[in-house]
């Protein structure tokens, strides 16, 4: 099924990723990463995101991190992998240089498996 990702467009996620990290990884396939500017809007946009993937797609993550700092909350979808951060832990982190093999894309839709 298909579910799509505009929950955090709509909640101004910033400078969205996708990275299609299947040929490096059997643990998972897409990675996403998107910015929020504080600790609320990091939570918002996860919460969004949940929302709209829910009511897309039926599917909840099968695990939450980071929900009380608000600095980096990881939505596990087993084959999506959705990381939402604050610019100053995403920087630190460096998601997209420690996956940089892993081709980006344009991600208006994800797949996610139920």
């Amino acid at each position: 099924m298909v579910a799509s990702l505009a929950g955090a467009g709509e909640k101004a996620a910033e400078h969205p990723t996708a990275l299609d990290v299947s040929a490096l990884t059997s643990a998972f396939d897409v990675l996403v990463i998107v910015s929020g500017r504080s600790d609320r809007q990091v939570r918002t946009i996860a919460e969004e995101v949940e929302r709209v993937v829910a009511r897309d797609a039926g599917v909840s993550p099968v695990r939450v991190e980071g929900v009380a700092g608000g600095e980096w909350i990881a939505l596990d979808y087993v084959d999506v992998i959705v990381h939402v951060f604050q610019d100053d832990a995403r920087a630190y982190y460096d998601l997209e240089h420690l996956w940089s093999a892993a081709p980006a894309f344009a991600a208006p839709a994800l797949r996610v498996e139920q």
